[in-house]
């Protein structure tokens, strides 16, 4: 998969590409990072792969090592578990807000954006599914008006594979009933429900990841 070279904050996107590598254990920890491989592989220069490498040491994704470079952290199953409860915790606490104010066009809008997404599910479309999950769930968060809680959201799931989720099977058919779920609490203003389905969205999200990387031994 090749980056265009004209985007702007490149280091981002490569980061991001790597970050969706290591969590979905196709980079596994300990692994060592080539940077001319990472280059090449996206279609970017050195630079913006040495950039986002810099910032994924800051999260603490990759580690440097003496005469050997940069590698693939520890990650273990609990930091799995923990980025997902983290996760479901902000995501619940957004949708029981929508629940309490959604309109009926906002409902609407929603319904709208589900509907080309369970499209985009039936005819196994990865990266419309990719992006439509993501549209559906940004809806709810603008919906929710709450800017600092959706930031601290958007910095959680950067550490969610979506492309390994939205090739799925399993995590497809649990989106389609997750979603009509939380539309019909939304429509009844059931604010409980609504913070329980999008809290089980995450939380399940996280058991589907560990039984992946549990069946490629990242663990051992």
């Amino acid at each position: 998969m090749a980056l265009p070279a004209d985007r702007p904050q490149l280091s981002e996107e490569v980061a991001a590409a790597l970050r969706g590598r290591i969590m979905s254990g196709e980079l596994r920890p300990g692994t060592r990072i080539r940077l001319e491989e990472v280059a090449a592989q996206l279609g970017v220069s050195i630079t913006p792969v040495r950039e986002a490498l810099l910032t994924l040491r800051g999260e603490d994704m990759v580690e440097l090592e003496p005469r050997k470079g940069y590698v693939v952290a520890p990650l273990s199953k609990q930091d799995v578990l923990d980025l997902f409860q983290l996760q479901g915790d902000i995501a619940g606490e957004l949708a029981a807000r929508v629940a309490e104010r959604i309109t009926g066009s906002q409902l609407d809008e929603l319904a709208l954006t589900n509907n080309l997404l369970l499209r985009a599910v039936r005819a196994r479309r990865t990266d419309d599914i990719e992006h439509l999950e993501f549209a559906f769930h940004r809806g709810i968060n603008l919906i929710a008006q709450a800017r600092k809680l959706s930031w601290f959201l958007h910095v959680a799931t950067r550490y969610t594979p979506a492309r390994f989720y939205a090739a799925d099977p399993g995590w497809r058919e649990g989106v389609r009933e997750d979603h009509e779920e939380l539309l019909v609490a939304f429509a009844e203003h059931d604010t409980t429900t609504a913070r329980a389905v999008m809290t089980g969205h995450f939380t399940d999200g996280a058991q589907l990841l560990i039984k992946h990387l549990d069946g490629l031994g990242v663990w051992h």
